[in-house]
């Protein structure tokens, strides 16, 4: 009975000695988790590189990607906006002031408070590196440049045609994943980013993260050398594809995402497998210091208040001391300020697309007019057609 009881009680200790031990590490591992990031600002420079109006999708492309990072919380003051052409004021366009990424104009990306930094002509190669690089004219607005620091983090998204080793500015210049990669370079030595992600939906688009060779980065590409990224979701009443298809699985991944959701970079690498996309997309994270498992989407596609981290002991059990009493003169009346009702986080996270104009599904209008003519030849024959001429 007497060696029951001693196994009885050292198992009582060993329960009183390791469970706080392994709780400590859980929580350590929590706080460790916290303070990885080490960043403080998010930042986001958004590029469509595509003018004329077959490609609309890829101005749909990068306003919807716009849209999702400001619902996460990232400002248009953190955000540069290069769209290479004005689809919403396209003479074409059979829904002036919109550009629409889902089938049947469901959704308006375009919106009423689309900030565009650089439109149209202004989008070449060198605005872009300059952008990037911090090597602007004086002159230059607070809006068009990146005023990112040692403790930011970058989402850089692109779109447009590419090939193995190049992206195409505006069918008249190329960038190369060498300039690219130097710029990089050039914006670590500077201290402009703690880490970086990189997103390119273009073909062959893994080309262009090849030559990559600065820390702290991450890229993904929507198709890999030799492949072609392919479009998606035709629309007949606008006349062209609305979207590619890698973004399209991309926005619908990031619509479930919401400020605290714990979804990490592992789960956006298996964002559209080659059965939907059917190009093959890629990722290179050897030169990114955090295992991608530990690092959010939310670090990239969310925004984080400017903060300064410390681990160490602050008191705050101090006594506040009481506010300075200034006397105010009567005639003086002091307008007392609030906060402007938020429109609840929920609602923000929940909402989904709306159809604001009903729009024909495909085909209807043909099949329409030929119900109308086999009605017409069975009742009246052909004889009487030229009463129709």
């Amino acid at each position: 009975m007497d060696y029951y009881n001693l196994i009885a009680v050292f198992a009582l200790i060993n329960l009183l000695v390791f469970i706080p031990h392994g709780y400590s590490n859980y929580v350590e591992s929590k706080a460790g988790q916290f303070f990885s990031s080490g960043h403080t600002n998010n930042w986001a420079v958004l590029v469509c590189t595509s003018r004329f109006w077959f490609n609309y999708r890829h101005v749909a492309n990068t306003l919807s990607v716009y849209r999702s990072v400001k619902r996460l919380g990232i400002p248009d003051s953190h955000i540069v906006l290069m769209l290479a052409d004005d689809m919403a004021c396209n003479y074409r366009n059979p829904k002036p002031a919109t550009v629409f990424s889902h089938k049947n104009m469901e959704l308006n990306v375009y919106g009423d408070d689309v900030e565009v930094d650089y439109r149209g002509y202004e989008v070449t190669v060198e605005n872009f590196l300059r952008v990037l690089t911090g090597r602007l004219p004086l002159s230059t607005p607070r809006s068009k440049r990146l005023l990112s620091d040692d403790r930011s983090n970058i989402l850089i998204y692109l779109t447009g045609h590419g090939g193995n080793g190049f992206l195409k500015f505006q069918d008249s210049e190329e960038i190369s994943n060498m300039e690219l990669a130097d710029a990089f370079e050039q914006m670590w030595q500077k201290r402009r980013y703690n880490e970086l992600l990189f997103i390119i939906d273009t073909c062959q688009g893994a080309s262009m993260y090849e030559r990559f060779y600065s820390p702290n980065l991450m890229a993904l590409a929507s198709s890999q050398v030799g492949e072609d990224s392919l479009s998606h979701q035709p629309d007949l009443g606008i006349g062209v594809h609305l979207m590619d298809k890698y973004t399209f699985y991309l926005l619908e991944f990031l619509e479930e995402v919401h400020p605290a959701s714990q979804a990490n970079m592992n789960d956006l690498f298996k964002v559209c497998p080659q059965s939907q996309c059917v190009s093959t997309p890629g990722h290179r994270t050897d030169l990114f210091q955090r295992d991608p498992g530990s690092v959010l989407i939310t670090d990239f596609f969310g925004s984080v208040r400017k903060v300064e981290i410390t681990k160490d002991t602050i008191n705050l059990t101090s006594p506040v001391e009481p506010p300075i009493k200034r006397s105010v003169s009567s005639d003086i009346q002091i307008e007392s300020l609030t906060y402007a009702d938020q429109l609840p986080v929920a609602e923000i996270i929940h909402q989904k697309p709306k159809q604001k104009d009903w729009h024909p599904p495909d085909g209807f209008i043909l099949g329409l007019w030929t119900l109308i003519l086999l009605v017409f030849f069975q009742t009246y024959g052909i004889k009487h057609l030229k009463h129709i001429f």
